[in-house]
This record gives C-alpha cells, structure tokens and sequence, in this order.
C-alpha cells in the first residue's frame, strides 16, 4: 500500500506543530509578555493577539494541527488484511534527522516579519516531503511517538515465509499474532 499523496503530506505536515509553536512564541512581542492580565473593570480595553503577524501565527498554528489530528484518524482507519507472526523485535530510534533541521533553521533568523525567507522556508518544505515521500519513509514521523507509536526491526512469518521487516506498532510490540498492513516499506500492526 502506498500512502495517497494527501495522506502522506498531511502526515509530513502535521510533524511540523512544534516548530509552528516555536514560530507562533516568537511571533510574540517582548512587551507583550509585560502586559497585565485584563482588568474586568477595563473589559473594553482587553484583548488577547499577541502574534505581530497574527494570520500567519494562527494559520501555520491551525494547519499543523489540523494536520496532527488527521494522521491520527487516517491511522485508525487503515485497514490490516494480513495476519502475521512477530518472533523477534528490536526496538529502533526514529530517524529524526529530517525533522531536525526545519527546527534549526527556526532559530536562525526566520521569521513571520520576512515574506521572502518564509517563502524559502516553504520550498524546502516542499522538497523535504517529496524526498521523504519518495524514499518511503513519511512513516518516520518523530510526532508519532508523542501519540505511542514505536518503530521496530521485526522478523515476522507471513503465510509460512519468514522476512525481516521494519514495523510500527502502537505500544510495545512483543512476539505474537498481529494483523498487518504494509505501506511504503514499513509494516504497520495491530493487535497482539
């Protein structure tokens, strides 16, 4: 199974929200964190933006998320028609190095305040997600392991032939029966 290119980039996405809150707190004026919370009394005076470039702070904000909480359904509602048997595991770190540096680069000078950065930024994105999308591998997303998925170097026995595979599970995944799905070159279970 391949992931639909809205899936995967809905996925790829999603992975982001930290760096979108990373942007959105530095979005936010010194002088604002020195503002008194409102006085009822001044209820008229109140209000509550603190971005400089609001639109841009809440749009990245409300994408991202937006984006996390789809990847979650669309990996609820994958279906597994395979069943296997999981022998061995060994637990793997997720490669993470693709995230890493959008985060790096969050600290080095970008900012809502430049279009033309931002604009960068977006194209490197844009090949960041075709690179991962090609390789195979939007299933190595490190947000998954906020939400208990796990990644796993598995030897598994599928219909009497025995394979060594890379499969994520949410959970620990111990040797048992567990139905399966393949996409990309990762196997995804369920069950166990």
């Amino acid at each position: 199974m391949q992931f639909r290119i809205f899936s995967a980039f809905v996925i790829f996405i999603g992975s982001y929200l930290p760096l979108a809150l990373i942007l959105a707190v530095q979005d936010i004026p010194m002088s604002w964190w020195g503002r008194s919370f409102c006085d009822i009394s001044k209820m008229s005076e109140c209000y509550f933006n603190p971005f400089s470039n609001p639109y841009l702070s809440i749009a990245f904000l409300l994408i991202t998320f937006v984006s996390v909480v789809l990847s979650n359904i669309s990996l609820k509602k994958i279906s597994f028609p395979f069943e296997a048997r999981v022998k061995r595991t060994k637990a793997i770190p997720n490669d993470i190095i693709n995230y890493v540096f959008p985060y790096v680069v969050s600290f080095m000078g970008i900012s809502y305040e430049s279009p033309e950065k931002l604009l960068g930024f977006a194209m490197f994105l844009i090949w960041m997600f075709a690179i991962t999308y090609k390789s195979g591998q939007i299933i190595m997303n490190p947000l998954l392991l906020m939400f208990g998925w796990k990644l796993y170097e598995a030897e598994i026995e599928i219909n009497g032939n025995e394979r060594s595979v890379r499969m994520l599970h949410k959970g620990n995944l111990i040797p048992g029966d567990y139905s399966v799905q393949t996409i990309q070159d990762f196997y995804v279970a369920r069950g166990g």
